[in-house]
């Protein structure tokens, strides 16, 4: 005797308000993965980076420093001209790859805090992580700078304003004839003493707190990792963006949500075996400076 296909698929359907995978999936990881995009574009239009490029994974990414090697004299009417000879070294190299992270979030935890609060507060966590990864690569790229700020008097650099107008007038130099705009990276404690004179206003951007026009000089970046006592500057025509695209065939191997931009893949999914809900997020997304000599590190003196 036949079965009641319709019976038995009754019989075995999920209870009322069950939630299911499609419950957690494509709405939750959208709004996931919306937020880090938003955040990685917000700060491209920080660093004037028009345009992320896609990489394979294992690309290199290579940051150089110039160095003119000679300066010829000038010679007379007929005579063969010298060359001036630069030469080109390798400063840093940085291998792009497609970074993963997971989490979980306990039955338990959701038995007491409710779905959303107990899988978003943990997820809100997770972006952090994967936010402070990329933002450490541009932080790397910058202080691997070569260049080095210097006033007229070196006794001149005895505060912040000091040393950013020598960076400022480094950048001007070595970027002559050039339509450029210039952007620090700078200790948020050393600019505590400005903050004490006068009023500034700050924004945050993907982790990051800056200042627009800082003293007129340009855009002002504050991060914690950056050396107290020391400021570095370069321009934002020297700073790219690349990333490995977190769609295509990983997306649709790995059921991974992502929007056109493919920056970042976020997927949720229920994990029968611990009894959980994973998040799992991926993205490849580097900043860096190409010129790394076009980097420019000043230091505040602190003796006479």
């Amino acid at each position: 005797m036949k079965k009641n296909l319709s019976y038995v698929a009754q019989l075995f359907a999920p209870e009322t308000n069950t939630i299911v995978t499609t419950d957690l999936t494509p709405v939750i990881s959208v709004d996931h993965n919306n937020r880090l995009v938003t955040g990685i574009q917000s700060l491209q239009t920080i660093l004037g980076i028009t345009e992320m490029t896609p990489m394979t994974a294992g690309s290199q990414v290579k940051q150089y420093k110039y160095n003119k090697k000679n300066t010829p004299d000038q010679v007379g009417e007929g005579e063969v001209v010298p060359l001036t000879e630069y030469e080109r070294k390798l400063v840093n190299t940085f291998n792009l790859v497609l970074k993963k992270y997971r989490k979980q979030t306990t039955a338990e935890a959701i038995q007491s805090y409710g779905r959303n609060k107990a899988v978003n507060d943990t997820d809100a966590l997770l972006e952090k992580e994967v936010q402070k990864e990329v933002k450490a690569t541009l932080i790397e790229a910058i202080k691997a700078g070569t260049g080095t700020a210097s006033a007229s008097k070196l006794n001149d650099m005895k505060s912040l304003q000091k040393v950013l107008a020598s960076i400022w007038g480094n950048l001007t130099t070595y970027y002559a004839d050039m339509n450029v705009t210039p952007v620090y990276f700078v200790n948020p404690l050393d600019v505590a003493d400005v903050l004490a004179t006068g009023t500034i206003t700050t924004q945050t951007a993907f982790g990051f707190t800056y200042i627009q026009n800082f003293l007129g000089l340009g855009t002002v970046i504050l991060d914690p990792s950056m050396t107290a006592g020391s400021a570095w500057g370069t321009v934002k025509e020297n700073l790219n963006g690349v990333y490995v695209p977190a769609s295509g065939d990983v997306a649709q191997t790995f059921g991974l949500t992502y929007d056109a931009t493919g920056l970042v893949g976020t997927k949720h999914y229920l994990a029968d075996n611990s009894v959980c809900v994973d998040t799992l997020m991926m993205t490849g997304t580097t900043f860096y400076a190409e010129d790394a000599s076009g980097i420019f590190k000043g230091t505040i003196v602190t003796t006479a």
